[in-house]
């Protein structure tokens, strides 16, 4: 796996000095390993010039034990841009907090019109638990998460996002819902399935990007990003070329500029190889 410590070379042909991957549904497949075409693909592009970086949802302790089994050194994007963190040097560059006062307002605002919700919430800091309140249903159950007794614990160091649940509402409908009634106090984003999330006002994946691609040198226009979420529109919008996976959700596809195959289809690598043989 290439590594995105180091600024991209000049004088290539390959057409992106940068190659932005999402990591769940985009550079992971169902079972949450990278092939070994898709590995191949990211060499061959760091080798002609791009640097890769990876861009993820995740915050630091949900995604340090993907890229150190990758053998991955450089710089990641964590948290929906809260966190710059160095896979190399295991240290956070970065980090932005959501303020809880803030975050209990805008919950109180979403409430009055849904009822009560199922909370969550990630913990800023290199080892910070996720912390899952009452009747929160976790995807899968594959992430370590922490279950407190008491709801209040949720509430009690601090956080950089708030994971959000209804027992009713779908995922478009709550996030729908939470951006209209608390969008002037937070940031709402819809991550995937059963995940709607408030984040730190103006916070995105795209300026999270934009800081690390400043410290490579790499401007957006410059880059080609890769996604499958809503929460990757920011990042399309920054970066010079978006590609939606297969499976991306249709709001994502509709803002992409060319839509590949599946994560579980190699889709990363169907472009990347394309390009290659192009230039």
């Amino acid at each position: 796996m290439s590594s995105g410590d180091r600024p991209a070379g000049s004088g290539t042909a390959f057409p992106y000095r940068l190659v932005a991957t999402d990591l769940d549904g985009t550079l992971l497949r169902e079972d949450h390993t990278v092939s070994a075409r898709t590995r191949d693909a990211l060499a061959a592009a760091t080798a002609a010039g791009a640097a890769h970086i990876v861009v993820t949802g995740r915050a630091v302790p949900w995604t340090r034990s993907i890229l150190d089994d990758l053998g991955y050194e450089g710089l990641a994007v964590c948290g929906q841009g809260a966190q710059v963190y160095h896979a190399g040097e295991h240290r956070l560059l970065t980090s932005v907090t959501l303020d809880r006062q803030v975050a209990a307002l805008a919950l109180a605002k979403i409430e009055a019109q849904t009822g009560p919700l199922a909370l969550g919430v990630s913990r800023d800091g290199l080892d910070g638990d996720v912390l899952l309140g009452p009747g929160y249903r976790p995807g899968g159950g594959r992430l370590p998460a922490v279950f407190p007794d008491d709801a209040a614990d949720l509430w009690t160091e601090p956080i950089n996002k708030v994971y959000l649940q209804h027992p009713e509402l779908s995922d478009d409908a709550l996030a729908r819902v939470a951006e209209e009634t608390a969008g002037g106090l937070v940031a709402v984003v819809m991550a995937g399935p059963g995940i709607v999330e408030l984040l730190p006002l103006g916070l995105s994946k795209a300026t999270g990007l934009s800081l690390a691609a400043r410290r490579l040198g790499v401007a957006g226009a410059d880059t080609i990003a890769f996604g499958d979420m809503p929460n990757d529109i920011p990042m399309f919008g920054w970066a010079g070329h978006g590609v939606a996976m297969a499976n991306a959700h249709g709001t994502l596809k509709a803002v992409a500029d060319e839509v590949t195959a599946s994560n579980d289809d190699d889709g990363i690598a169907v472009v990347l190889e394309r390009l290659l043989r192009q230039s």
